[in-house]
């Protein structure tokens, strides 16, 4: 019974981060980190779903590998924004030139 609360637990993570990042857009800073509560909450739910197929081990060793490169990305990504244009407002991406 408790992997059916830990389930929905993890359900409702993800849904408050999908919600988060809807509406706090405003920073690049807090839509990482919904990001990365978005990646945290679908690796505990796969985590649980896999439980009884074989290779559960390895694919959620790939998963939580592939979230914390992506963590890592955004962060290079925000101190290169910081240290060029001086904030993390995500209304100057448009402003970028190629």
């Amino acid at each position: 019974m408790s992997l059916f609360y830990l389930t929905l637990i993890s359900i409702n993570g993800f849904l408050m981060s999908v919600l988060a990042l809807a509406l706090q857009y405003k920073h690049l800073l807090s839509a990482l980190l919904s990001l990365e509560a978005m990646t945290v909450n679908l690796f505990i739910m796969l985590f649980l779903m896999m439980d009884n197929i074989m290779l559960s081990g390895e694919t959620s060793l790939i998963f939580i590998t592939l979230g914390a490169c992506e963590a890592s990305l955004g962060l290079s990504i925000l101190v290169s924004m910081i240290r060029v244009r001086g904030n993390d407002y995500v209304s100057s991406f448009s402003t970028q030139k190629c």
